[in-house]
């Protein structure tokens, strides 16, 4: 049987779309053998392929209101915007518990990408690999430079998967999936900007010159990423689910209502397109 993958690209709250793909997805029993995602991508992942139907609704926009999860407060006390230990630690272990055993059961395999902050390289971590811990991997994944500390994982300096690679389908792709479905959380058109502050960029991570060079052509690794996922969408070799209007949504939205419009946009896009996705999953 063919191996096809799922790519979730990231946003921070823009994946209350992907939310609703997923649960689409999941209600249907349609799972892939392979899923890639970075940063919120990755954790709405682990939701899905647990089989916790509705989690990732409850975790995304149930909680959000809460200033544990995203606030200025977040920001004077701990010098991050979201509470990392508050989503990372007490949400799956104690608000909202995390299946860990159906999770490990599942015969999906899961590839969580984060940035190396040594190399401004792309890193790839495996749930079939030893020793894969996904709450630390997704919290690296999800750590976003100015918002978040850089985490540890394994004695390597980790930030936010989507700065090397944000649309990971090369990956995928490399990973012996010759079809992939991706689940895309900007509508069709948009393209990255430079990034304006490269004084701030310097200053703040020095330390890591190779990071900072990766985060100043941003822009364009991403805009690359999706003329390449249109590519191969042209050719038959990828599917893209995107939002179906511009967005009123940004990556640090606390509004639920907002939130459950994207979701529920995220939902009847995927309804929307089952039987051109079914056609293309036939071939």
């Amino acid at each position: 049987m063919e191996k096809i993958g799922l790519v979730l690209e990231g946003g921070g709250m823009r994946t209350a779309y992907t939310a609703g793909v997923l649960e689409f997805f999941a209600e249907r029993d349609l799972y892939f053998p392979y899923t890639i995602g970075v940063s919120a991508g990755a954790c709405l992942a682990i939701s899905y392929l647990s089989r916790q139907r509705g989690r990732n609704k409850v975790v995304n926009i149930d909680w959000v209101s809460d200033p544990r999860y995203l606030s200025v407060r977040n920001w004077i006390r701990d010098r991050q915007l979201f509470g990392m230990d508050f989503i990372f630690d007490e949400i799956p272990n104690t608000l909202v518990p995390f299946d860990f055993d159906a999770f490990a059961a599942s015969e999906e395999e899961l590839v969580v990408a984060t940035t190396d902050c040594r190399t401004g390289e792309a890193v790839y971590h495996y749930k079939s690999a030893p020793g894969f811990d996904v709450l630390r991997a997704l919290r690296a994944s999800s750590s976003l430079p100015f918002i978040a500390p850089v985490v540890d994982y394994g004695g390597v300096p980790m930030l936010d998967g989507g700065i090397a690679d944000p649309i990971p389908l090369r990956q995928a792709e490399r990973d012996g999936c010759a079809r992939n479905l991706l689940v895309l959380t900007r509508n069709e058109g948009y393209r990255k900007s430079p990034n304006r502050f490269s004084w701030l960029l310097r200053a703040a991570y020095g330390k890591y010159p190779e990071f900072v060079a990766t985060m100043l052509r941003r822009h364009e690794v991403y805009n690359e990423a999706v003329a390449y996922a249109q590519k191969r969408a042209s050719e038959g070799a990828a599917f893209v689910i995107r939002p179906s209007l511009p967005l009123e949504v940004g990556r640090m939205e606390r509004n639920p209502a907002k939130l459950q419009i994207l979701y529920d946009r995220g939902y009847e896009d995927a309804r929307a397109l089952l039987p051109s996705l079914r056609e293309w999953l036939a071939r």
